[in-house]
């Protein structure tokens, strides 16, 4: 879903700060940086009389630039610690409960916490590595077929993005949320039933049929779409950010809902793989 961490942040949401905020706030292009010795304008009055605190430098703000580095910097975990839970598939288990609890965390925090976003990218990095190998020696090549099908979809809809031809809208956005309630619910039920023993299937209820066509692809395919429209608002996120020149560190969070939401798109891909190529 969206990231907490920046959509609570009123820069970052699409909301309209006042001139008076955004000077409070953030660095604006001709501010100048405090330096001793040298003598800072006063603010202007604003009403009552008052006057604003003196305009002095921030953090540098944040650019597509700075996003996309760190991105690929939580990328580069991800692939270092997938590497170690491809050859010690056991590690998958606590990559997979340190990363459900750091992605908690992360989400709700208003301020980014650079270590505690690594970390989140170390453990599901692990996680992905002992799942993907597993995978992988079920089903032959089936690891780059999820790649390719991740970024595939990852780059239609940056394009799209970027051609103006997809956005988010009020009621888009509500039936996304309407229906990620459902998928999670839907998820733990089925994950309930699999691990009491209420279906003796490999995937649970997701092996069932619905006019001949697997339960689980029906559902992959709609947890694919609503992670392409996750996407989107990733995408408006961060360009609001670099819009209202947020603080640099704002880049993080938006790097790490990427991570989550790519992450999120790769596992689903590779599940509809593996049921097409099941049995």
């Amino acid at each position: 879903m969206s990231n907490p961490a920046l959509s609570n942040n009123p820069a970052l949401n699409g909301k309209t700060l006042t001139a008076d905020e955004l000077r409070r706030i953030y660095d604006q292009p001709a501010a100048s940086l405090q330096r001793p010795g040298v003598d800072q304008p006063a603010s202007p009055p604003v009403a009552g009389g008052a006057q604003l605190p003196p305009v002095v430098g921030s953090d540098k703000p944040m650019t597509y630039e700075n996003t996309i580095s760190k991105t690929v910097m939580l990328f580069i975990v991800v692939l270092a610690t997938a590497a170690v839970g491809w050859f010690v598939p056991i590690l998958m288990i606590p990559g997979a409960l340190v990363g459900l609890v750091l992605g908690l965390v992360n989400a709700f925090k208003k301020e980014p916490n650079v270590a505690l976003i690594v970390g989140y990218a170390a453990a599901q990095g692990l996680f992905l590595g002992g799942i993907s190998g597993i995978f992988e020696a079920q089903w032959a090549g089936i690891v780059t077929q999820a790649i390719i099908g991740t970024f595939s979809v990852f780059g239609v809809t940056l394009l799209l993005f970027r051609s103006g031809k997809v956005r988010t809208s009020p009621k888009m956005t509500k039936i996304f949320l309407v229906a990620m309630v459902g998928y999670l619910v839907f998820s733990l039920v089925n994950v309930g039933m699999m691990m009491f023993g209420a279906t003796d299937d490999p995937w649970g209820m997701r092996g069932a049929t619905v006019f001949g066509i697997p339960l689980g692809l029906l559902i992959g395919g709609l947890a694919v779409l609503l992670a392409a429209y996750s996407l989107v608002m990733d995408f408006e996120l961060i360009q609001n950010g670099v819009r209202n020149r947020v603080p640099e560190r704002y880049g993080w969070s938006a790097a790490f809902g990427l991570t989550v939401t790519l992450i999120w798109l790769y596992l689903e891909i590779l599940r509809i793989l593996a049921i097409l190529r099941g049995d």
